[in-house]
């Protein structure tokens, strides 16, 4: 996998959390709570700067009661 490969999928990714929690009416702040993170921290995750754990990604998943595979839709895998 190419480097810009991986840049582009944190890219979409982030974009897709950014997404969920506006749809959701969720201040960053108060996301990064519900995930219990920092708020920098999410706000880099939605900026696609940050190449997220396992554990984060379940604490996102719980605070937008979602499953995992939910929030990988539209973000290839090849």
């Amino acid at each position: 996998m190419k480097s810009d490969d991986s840049d582009t999928r944190l890219k979409l990714f982030g974009d897709r959390v950014r997404s969920l929690r506006m749809e959701r009416s969720i201040s960053q702040e108060s996301f990064a709570d519900l995930c219990d993170l920092d708020r920098s921290y999410i706000g880099g995750v939605e900026r696609g700067e940050r190449n997220i754990s396992l554990i984060n990604i379940f604490k996102i998943c719980r605070a937008l009661e979602m499953l995992p595979e939910k929030l990988f839709e539209g973000i290839a895998y090849e």
